[in-house]
Parts: C-alpha cells; structure tokens; sequence
C-alpha cells in the first residue's frame, strides 16, 4: 500500500558507485512524491556524484569511521526527522541509521539469525541478495513495499557551472568536435587494464576521427598512471586526470561518441547518460555490478550474465581472458592492490573489435533517425 509521505531519507554509505546506483530509488520516490523532500545519507567524499542531482533536497555526509562525538550529533540531527528512511545496505550502521531517522523504516537485510535485531529495527525489510541480484534491482525490490513505481536508470546530473567548466577543460564538448573519453584509472588496482592497451586503442580511436579524452582520479597512483597513458597517445590527446569533478565528467560523457573504461563508478555514469560504452570487467561479478545502461527496464532482471562478453543497449560489456572469470576476488593476489591476470592478459584487439560494433550500431541508428 502506498503510505503518505512529506520527506524521506535514503542511506547508502558505501563507495561512490553505490551511491550513483541508489539513485534510482531516489528518482522513484521523488515522482510517487513529487511535493516530498528526499534526502540522502552518505560517506563523506562520495556526495560529488548526487551533488547536482535535483531530485535530492540535502545530503548528509559522515565519515567512514567517524569519532562518536560526530556519531551522536548527526543521531540527533536526524532523529525522527523523515516519514520514511530507506536503507538500501544491509549494515548495522545504515540500518540502525534508518531507525533513528524515519517514523517508518524499510531496509535490505541478510536473511540469517544474526540480523535478528535489524529485523526488530525495521517496519519493512527484504532479503539481500549479493550474488545474483544487480545493485539497481536489490534496491529496487524496496519499494515494492512501499508500492512505489521504480525507475530503473541511475541519475547523473549537472549545473549550468559544471557545463562551463566542462567546456573550459575541453572545448571539443561545446563545438560539436568528435570525442571518445577513456577513464583508465579505476580506484583499485586489481580493476587496472594495462598501459599499453590503453595508448593502442588511444591510437585507433584517434584515426577514427576522434579525439582522446583521458580521465582519472586525483590521487598520486593514479595521477601517474593517467601521464603514463597520455605520454603514448596521439598529440591533442587531453588529460584531465583529477580536474573534473563528477557532474563536469558527467556532461562530458553526456556529449561524447564513446566510452571505454574498467568497473568504476564512472563506467555507471557512461551506461546511464547513453554513450557507447566499451566495460572492461576482470574479477568483478557482471550480474551484480555490470553498468545499467539507459532506459533498461525495470522488471527486466539483471542486464547481465554471469560469465562471456554481452551487450545490453549502449554497454558492451567486455569480460577478461580466463577460464576462472569471474572469480569474485580482489585480484588474483586477494587483495585490492593486486593485479587480475584476467585484464592484464586482455588483447587490444578485442578491445577494438567490440569498439568497431558499438560504433558502427551508432552510425546505423544515426541513419535511421534520418531516414525517419
């Protein structure tokens, strides 16, 4: 039964990508709602990718770890304050959170005897599934209890100011220049292609009549590896490793031709603003945490199989080499610093190949619309 509902808080303390995939719930709750308030609950450092979003009133940071004075002034702060809290994590934290803050509280919660007292936190829970389920889909399934139309595609969004910084960094997005963006730094390096594959497909592209875009995070590791990258490309390559903030990246991939980069928050943001996407996924599991691309429904399950290389819409995404793909592991050394055979033994010329369908199924629909 749909409740009323003036003002809502959805919590999602985790990664930036969690974040940008919550944002679906955000969207559904703002049209059954359109006169509510939605709030967001999230780490602090992550808030840059909903900072634009208009569908969000105020989002409320904390930091991962905080001291228990800061702990207990954002508690009262957010004591009782919503109609409803949704917890789209199924954490003691960000249940106990949504406790505190909503009169009505719906969440995700593993089904063991463990969680027996988050159950005793919420009106409303649903069980987390963390293998064959797709993040979108898991936090969906909460507003079946709130009897909530979802909206499957995450939101990206930007300001008049992102735009003008955008095309200060790179002009190409405001004069119609053709342009490819190539994020080749993801946060870990266990999701890292190589140096190599990156400056050969740089180069395809380049006599494709596009121009190089290059992004990256801000931090030293992947500073350097971005220069790396940027030394081998074609001159009038860009490199804008660290200088654009999310909603400026945001509108820059909104303007570009294509899309290639690993399983990063940023391969989310391509998937949904609707570029061909090339995702290059190793270890990772596609079911849960493959890219949503535009506009896919729904009701339609996960986009993605578990295992082989698909496309779904604008995302072709590209599994590693292996017979072990994916082992759902942190790099084949177990841990974040690892590297992953999988993508380091990727071929660029697999690479290009699905580069050539994405771009050639671009073109077919250019000519249709014309046609039309």
């Amino acid at each position: 039964m749909k409740r009323t509902v003036t003002s809502a808080l959805v919590i999602c303390s985790r990664r930036i990508g969690d974040v940008l995939l919550a944002t679906p719930v955000v969207r559904s709750l703002k049209q059954a709602y359109p006169d509510a308030s939605v709030d967001m609950l999230v780490f602090e450092g992550t808030e840059g990718i909903v900072s634009a979003n208009s569908d969000i009133r105020k989002v409320w940071t904390i930091a991962e770890g905080s001291p228990i004075g800061t702990h207990l002034s954002l508690l009262c702060s957010l004591w009782r304050r919503y109609d409803l809290a949704v917890s789209v994590l199924a954490g003691d934290r960000p249940t106990f959170h949504a406790w505190v803050a909503g009169r009505y509280r719906v969440g995700t919660l593993l089904p063991d005897k463990k969680s027996w007292w988050k159950r005793r936190l919420l009106d409303e829970w649903v069980p987390f599934d963390n293998l064959n389920t797709h993040t979108v889909s898991m936090n969906l399934r909460l507003l079946d209890r709130l009897g909530v139309k979802p909206v499957a595609t995450p939101v990206v969004a930007w300001t008049l100011t992102d735009k003008d910084d955008a095309n200060r960094l790179f002009q190409g997005a405001s004069t119609g220049q053709r342009y490819a963006v190539l994020h080749v730094s993801p946060k870990f390096a266990y999701k890292t292609w190589t140096v190599s594959g990156w400056a050969a497909l740089g180069k395809w592209l380049t006599k494709q009549g596009m121009a190089v875009v290059v992004t990256g995070g801000n931090v030293q590791d992947e500073l350097i590896y971005c220069e790396e990258v940027i030394r081998q490309l074609p001159a009038g390559s860009v490199n804008l490793a660290g200088q654009a903030r999310l909603p400026v990246l945001g509108y820059l991939l909104s303007h570009a031709d294509f899309y290639v980069g690993t399983d990063t928050a940023v391969s989310h943001m391509a998937a949904a603003v609707g570029v061909p996407s090339v995702v290059l996924f190793g270890p990772s599991n596609p079911v849960k945490w493959g890219p949503w691309p535009k506009d896919f429904p729904p009701d339609g399950g996960s986009p993605w199989k578990t295992k082989g290389s698909q496309r779904q819409g604008n995302v072709w995404l590209l599994q590693g080499e292996g017979d072990c793909v994916p082992c759902l592991a942190e790099g084949c050394g177990r841990h974040i610093n690892s590297l992953s055979d999988c993508l380091q033994n990727l071929p660029v010329e697999r690479v290009i190949q699905a580069a050539e369908q994405m771009l050639a199924m671009r073109e077919d629909r250019k000519n249709m619309a014309s046609v039309q």
